[in-house]
């Protein structure tokens, strides 16, 4: 679904190319960036925040392989843009870092020292087959969710206190409905919540499945005082 990064410099037998073991893909031309989005199906169908923690996965390690880390945030710059459609921006990202494409496309290209660099296809746009998920719905009843998916308790450290809560959710619940049901259980203001785990913020619209958080783990909540009421004694 992704092509994992190589280097292709001259001289290099142990470079992983894509016309051969040993030899160098010809590189001499430079084509513009397309302006077109990539499609493309996953082997899995994949949520929104399973391609996003996907990306968020690569653009962490790329830079330990070969290559220059200028380069990957600038690729990463690109990428952004080309997938909220700014072909021009993207063009102008690309052409600043000397960053040149045989084939018009961020999936293949080179730096000016011919150091190749391979971007999967899931940084630059979303499989066709993705699962779409309903928005939640306004009402009294948010915080019931989904009866579907495996009961599990989240151990959730509040900012204001420092207190650790017990706080019971299901796998398919989003980040936003755990949030509405702490907010019940701990008279909190859910929509001034922000959760953290890993070091990572949370998005609202992740399941509890997709953030992988271990068993007797904290997540912190980070709750913004100004519109917490306190009674002073």
């Amino acid at each position: 679904m992704g092509g994992c990064v190589g280097t292709a410099r001259e001289g290099s037998a142990s470079s992983r190319t894509s016309s051969g073991q040993g030899s160098t893909p010809v590189r001499g031309k430079n084509v513009p960036l397309r302006h077109e989005r990539i499609r493309w199906k996953s082997d899995m169908p994949l949520t929104e925040g399973q391609v996003r923690s996907k990306r968020d996965e690569f653009w962490d390690t790329a830079p330990a392989f070969e290559g220059r880390r200028e380069i990957w945030d600038a690729l990463k710059a690109a990428a952004l843009a080309i997938e909220n459609q700014d072909y021009d921006l993207a063009q102008a990202i690309i052409d600043g870092a000397n960053i040149t494409l045989p084939n018009g496309a961020l999936t293949d290209c080179y730096d000016e020292l011919g150091t190749r660099y391979q971007l999967p296809v899931y940084c630059l746009s979303y499989p066709l087959n993705i699962l779409q998920r309903s928005p939640d719905k306004d009402g009294e009843n948010e915080a019931e969710a989904s009866v579907e998916g495996e009961e599990t308790v989240l151990k959730v450290r509040l900012s204001t206190t420092s207190k650790d809560v017990k706080l019971t959710v299901r796998s398919t619940d989003s980040i936003a409905t755990s949030k509405r049901k702490l907010d019940i259980q701990e008279s909190l203001n859910g929509s001034r919540q922000r959760w953290f785990y890993g070091g990572k913020l949370l998005g609202d619209r992740l399941l509890v499945c997709e953030c992988n958080i271990v068993h007797n783990y904290i997540v912190q909540a980070i709750i913004s005082e100004d519109f917490i009421t306190t009674v002073d004694s």
